[in-house]
């Protein structure tokens, strides 16, 4: 077993090695699992007991090495106010819970193997993996961070074809590769020929450079329709682990005004400001926020610019008279709905929330009720509440005066590619992303986040927009290239011409129809384990394996 193991360290390190925000390795992905495919098939193959928890054993460990590796910035940003020993074990959440689906993915595929083709056995680990993700960015402890078409993120010039599949369309071409790879070097390693050395040949490089020239020719041939908004993303570079401490909400908002007249141009549409910009140690009544001399300054700064608009993070709340959400708490005789919010200021009367949906586990909202209750003490951390956030059940768009649409995209939400679409089907011309990425400090967490955004541009054919408080702030035009991009917690601003589309892509229309036919894929395998086959040895005479 400790060859096998050994597999599955070679192909933790080489997903490591290809994941954001090292640069051009991406590709490695499209080999990274084959050591683990071969290290299964050894225990398949060999004389063990227990296989299905052998094979379950070595894919947790590449998925547990590789997740740890690249997303150790977890535990980086909660240890530094939390003791070590409980960031730790929090932590372990993220790193651990999605290996374990991801073993789970490969032990069916085992029990699948034992009593289908090889062919149908991979079909069914493909689906299985895809249903896997599905699941991981529907649950209650969402996390897609870590989906496979989201590592390709550094070599987008290779996948416009995004614009159709979404990131969906990643993993499937990621896992295509690998498995021609495999079965390619498996035949020729055990000289056995159960499919054609020359058609698995032509099917692993048809898979690879069809795509590839496919998103080439998409890549240099895209011409964007000339629609220009010139558009102002602030970064003050705030320590959030200091807010209110080191500076007050005035001279927050003094140093948001400085820095973005210092690149404004009388023609600006929008100032971009990060996720809580505008806030008060209160927090702020979104019923009364004309009151507050925030709004008031805001409308005075925009006097200088014809149809200007401020598009920030705001950190506010609602009163009820009775309990109207599930997350909204006792405050006096009547309730209290705590937001991570945006908001949209224009120089009229009227102002635009939207409340965050995508809220993170166990610091915006607590996943699964009493069952995660210890997690709770993180919410005052991180600036939440006790109760979580409450939040809309759908994006909302914001429109300018002008008729500009925006989509108000805050955080955590930027790596929903269906969510995100959602928005430009509603009417929006581009994505405005405010974020807060100084909690993870300088790690490849904030990389890896701005590297996500391309991949929205792609699907979507928008610009985006993205103001990061202490992260990387930039522009990202609808190719998924990145335009312009701040420095690492320095106080900046930055200006841009922006084309505005109106134009709907086939994923904006349709979706992630990829892991539609995933979960299909899962339906099935659930049943050829559930229905027994009358002869076994006829549906195994290739590939062989000792049960």
């Amino acid at each position: 077993m400790k060859q096998n193991y050994l597999l599955a360290l070679l192909s933790a390190i080489l997903l490591w090695l290809a994941w954001p925000p090292i640069p051009y390795t991406g590709l490695l992905l499209l080999v990274g699992f084959v050591p683990l495919l071969v290290a299964i098939e050894n225990i398949i193959r060999g004389n063990y007991s227990k296989k299905g928890a052998k094979i379950f054993q070595v894919a947790f460990l590449t998925g547990f090495v590789w997740n740890t590796a690249s997303i150790y910035w977890v535990f980086n940003a909660m240890n530094a106010f939390l003791p070590t020993a409980v960031s730790l074990f929090i932590a372990l959440i993220p790193y651990a819970l999605a290996p374990l689906l991801m073993a789970s993915a490969f032990r069916l595929y085992y029990q699948i193997r034992k009593q289908r083709h090889i062919a149908v056995s991979f079909i069914g680990l493909v689906s299985l993996w895809i249903g896997y993700e599905y699941l991981h960015q529907t649950w209650g402890l969402a996390f897609p961070w870590m989906n496979l078409g989201n590592g390709l993120a550094n070599v987008h010039q290779l996948i416009q074809w995004y614009s159709f599949t979404g990131v969906y369309g990643g993993t499937l071409w990621i896992w295509l590769t690998n498995i021609f790879a495999f079965l390619l070097y498996w035949q020729y390693k055990e000289k056995v020929a159960a499919f054609s050395q020359k058609k698995l040949m032509i099917g692993l490089l048809s898979t690879v450079l069809l795509p590839i020239t496919v998103s080439l020719i998409q890549y240099f041939s895209y011409e964007e329709h000339i629609n220009p908004s010139e558009v102002v993303v602030v970064q003050p570079s705030i320590d959030p682990y200091q807010k209110f401490g080191s500076i007050t909400p005035a001279e927050q908002l003094d140093k948001l005004f400085k820095l973005s007249e210092s690149v404004a141009k009388p023609n600006t549409e929008f100032f971009l400001w990060p996720e809580t910009a505008i806030s008060d140690r209160n927090g702020i009544n979104e019923e009364d926020f004309r009151a507050y001399p925030a709004y008031e300054n805001s409308v005075s700064f925009l006097e200088k610019y014809h149809n200007g608009n401020i598009l920030s993070g705001i950190e506010s709340y609602l009163v009820y008279s009775d309990q109207k959400t599930p997350t909204a708490r006792p405050f006096g005789d009547k309730y209290l709905d705590s937001f991570n919010a945006a908001v949209l200021i224009d120089g009229s009367s009227k102002v635009q929330f939207y409340h965050k949906s995508k809220l993170v586990p166990g610091v915006e909202q607590m996943p699964f009720g009493k069952a995660l209750s210890f997690m709770k003490p993180l919410f005052e951390h991180f600036g939440g509440t006790t109760g979580g956030y409450g939040h809309d059940k759908e994006p909302s768009v914001f429109y300018s005066q002008s008729g500009i649409g925006s989509a108000p995209v805050i955080c955590y939400e930027s790596i929903w590619g269906i969510y995100v679409a959602e928005y430009i089907k509603k009417g929006a011309q581009f994505i405005a992303i405010v974020t807060n990425d100084g909690w993870w400090k300088d790690t490849s967490g904030k990389d890896q986040h701005m590297s996500y955004a391309k991949l929205r541009a792609i699907e979507n054919r928008r610009w985006v927009a993205r103001s990061a408080n202490t992260g990387i702030s930039g522009f990202i035009n609808q190719r998924g290239d990145i335009v312009q991009q701040t420095e690492w917690w320095v106080p900046a601003a930055l200006s841009q011409e922006i084309n505005l589309n109106e134009d709907i892509t086939f994923y904006t229309q349709y979706g992630d129809l990829i892991a539609y036919l995933g979960l299909l894929g899962c339906l099935a395998s659930a049943l050829l384990l559930l229905i027994p086959i009358p002869n076994q040895k006829k549906n195994t005479k290739k590939y062989t394996h000792n049960n």
